[in-house]
């Protein structure tokens, strides 16, 4: 049995190695620090997550694998190839805007957040998110995986003698650990059948099973996609998505709305695209019900929100979030079909691209609103034009982006981006799913941009924005406006070398 050759490229590892020293370092730094100089821990997990990110540009050379099988330098258990710097990137900036959220969050809630056990949890779980688009193995693949959600559990609980964080945790904890091991039941199969845990070799050995093993590899196959679809949200395997993000500190469900989904969407397009494309009859048609299932749930559940005057913006944004989950499938399902799987995948790279920008804009005037308004209720929005221009405009923008509609053109690009990629996979029927759950989604977009502009019922109140929510508005603002004046940008980053 070959060994794995023990010298390392510590540039190709940089990224998420730096996200985790400096973890480390706020955990240390805890101990010694009086609550006086406590926010300074968070001033350091800025800086190290922007140096992680910063550490992505040496590695656009060309790809860079390292803990490679000695008999075979092809084989390794870590690629930086094009695809992982994007997600990476996706990755680090998101966790970044949401640092830059959680600084005012911190400081507002006084003792109710603890500062070191929060910066420590947040950078760990961005190094585990940040380690798994580069795993090619499904040993690694699954290390990465809980790296990045162990800490997301404790980080939804982390609020002090909050019963609703509490119990949020406990279900996103107990609904994922399932999945976890579903997913490793799957693994295990794989590995009986084809005898290696490599993406590769597998996609090589899957090929030529023995009759009776045939059974067994479809199980592990279904098993595997079963526990990556729960990280993604994708429907029936999304029930933990509302109470976790209503119940968790809003930069943290930001953080999950982002990171989270880029973590699941990944690792999902690697065991699909990577290591099982013999077995694209089995997971193209499973992904393509998913994506009209998620899409459908999603977009519903969020009509359903309106039922309600005091229906919580949180809870609309994590329905808006299952939905846009589900066109985010698409090109996933769309690869089985396509001759061109690369292009398909660069598709949901460009889109996620998109969404991660003006959710976290979003989600970043919904931090704004709720240091006034605790609930966040959609009400509590009307009129914010009034008492802040500035922010109702951006968070018109941003919904509107999300809607598909101008200005918000990088919105309109991506999801006809996605469209394009089913119909040219000649899935004619998902894309009419789609084209009809945009027309849903624009109802309550539209309502809630709308609200920004009416009159507020007695005198509005206005809102003083902190220097961090500031930096976390202006940066997604500044990349949804340049994204959408030059959207071709986002298909040429996104362009993935997984092949």
């Amino acid at each position: 049995m070959s060994s794995l050759v023990q010298s390392v490229d510590w540039l190709a590892i940089a990224p998420p190695t730096i996200a985790a020293v400096v973890g480390l370092v706020v955990l240390v730094a805890d101990l010694f620090l009086d609550e006086k100089n406590k926010p300074l821990l968070g001033w350091v997990s800025i800086a190290g997550l922007a140096a992680a990110a910063i550490m992505l540009l040496p590695l656009l050379d060309g790809d860079r694998s390292t803990f490679c099988l000695t008999g075979d330098p092809h084989v390794c258990s870590y690629t930086a190839d094009r695809f992982t710097l994007v997600i990476q990137f996706l990755v680090l900036v998101g966790a970044l805007l949401a640092a830059l959220l959680s600084v005012t969050a911190l400081k507002d809630a006084k003792k109710e957040l603890p500062e070191g056990e929060f910066w420590f949890l947040l950078l760990s779980s961005a190094a585990g998110a940040a380690l798994l688009p580069a795993s090619r193995d499904l040993a690694t693949l699954v290390v990465a995986l809980e790296v990045a959600s162990l800490p997301a559990f404790a980080l939804v609980g982390i609020r002090y003698g909050d019963k609703r964080s509490s119990e949020a945790a406990l279900k996103f904890f107990l609904s994922s650990v399932t999945a976890t091991a579903v997913s490793l039941m799957g693994i295990s199969f794989l590995y009986a059948s084809t005898g290696t845990l490599y993406l590769t070799q597998v996609a090589d050995r899957i090929q030529h099973v023995d009759g009776q093993l045939q059974t067994l590899t479809q199980a592990g196959v279904v098993l595997t996609l079963v526990g990556f679809a729960f990280k993604t949200a994708a429907v029936p395997f999304h029930f933990w998505v509302p109470d976790t993000y209503v119940g968790a500190p809003l930069p943290v469900a930001a953080y999950l709305s982002v990171v989270g989904k880029a973590v699941g969407f990944s690792g999902l397009i690697l065991v699909t695209v990577v290591a099982l494309p013999s077995y694209s009859d089995v997971w193209g048609p499973a992904l393509a019900a998913l994506a009209a299932l998620t899409m459908s749930v999603g977009n519903v559940g969020a009509l359903r929100q309106q039922a309600t005057r005091a229906y919580s913006a949180v809870r609309l944004l994590a329905w808006s979030s299952v939905g846009q989950a589900g066109y985010l499938l698409v090109p996933i399902a769309a690869a089985a079909y396509s001759q061109d799987a690369q292009k398909s995948i660069g598709s949901t790279v460009a889109y996620a691209l998109m969404y991660a920008a003006v959710n976290l804009g979003a989600f970043a005037v919904a931090a704004l609103v709720g240091r006034t308004r605790a609930l966040n209720r959609i009400a509590d929005y009307r009129g914010l034009y009034r008492s802040n221009p500035l922010a109702a405009l951006l968070l018109a923008f941003f919904l509107l982006c999300l809607a598909g509609l101008p200005p918000g053109i990088i919105g309109l690009f991506a999801k006809v981006t996605v469209f394009s990629a089913a119909v040219d996979a000649g899935l004619g029927w998902l894309a009419v799913v789609m084209a009809v759950n945009v027309v849903i989604a624009l109802f309550y977009y539209l309502q809630w941009t709308a609200l920004l502009f009416r009159a507020p019922e007695g005198e509005p109140e206005k809102h003083r924005v902190p220097a961090p929510l500031t930096a976390a508005m202006a940066l997604t603002a500044v990349l949804g406006i340049a994204l959408s004046g030059a959207p071709e940008l986002v298909l040429r980053f996104s362009a993935t070398s997984l092949f």
